[in-house]
């Protein structure tokens, strides 16, 4: 098998990923995934791709991400990783788009506009 790559978005973070057959070892910018995402809740959204598969161990992956904060991150990997699973055995999209990893999570923060604090928020106002 070829080496299979794919590209996962959510809010900022864009992943890249590489995937190829192997003993199911991730890296992340060149680091281990352990010491990427500390958290074992991150850890468990980025693997869930695999694991309802049940293709762990079958897996190396090599991952770019860039922007965004953690948890943008560790959900933009887990869409990257979903559709190169897809591209390597197009049976399994059924059972990865009923769990909701192949929908990229189109919501993005709002702009903040002049004349106030935030997007929404207003100054309170003043008859006065």
């Amino acid at each position: 098998m070829e080496t299979v790559n794919a590209l996962g978005r959510r809010k900022e973070a864009v992943a890249r990923v590489y995937v190829n057959e192997g003993a199911g070892k991730i890296e992340i910018n060149g680091r281990d995934i352990e010491t990427y995402f500390p958290s074992s809740i991150l850890r468990y959204i980025v693997l869930q791709p695999l694991n309802k598969l049940g293709v762990a161990a079958q897996y190396d992956i090599k991952a770019n991400l860039d922007g965004g904060g953690f948890k943008g991150q560790a959900e933009a990997l887990r869409l990257a990783i979903a559709r190169a699973l897809v591209k390597i055995n197009p049976e399994d999209k059924a059972a990865l788009k009923a769990e909701g990893f192949m929908t990229r999570d189109a919501r993005e923060v709002e702009r903040k506009k002049p004349g106030q604090p935030k997007a929404r928020k207003h100054f309170q106002f003043s008859k006065r």
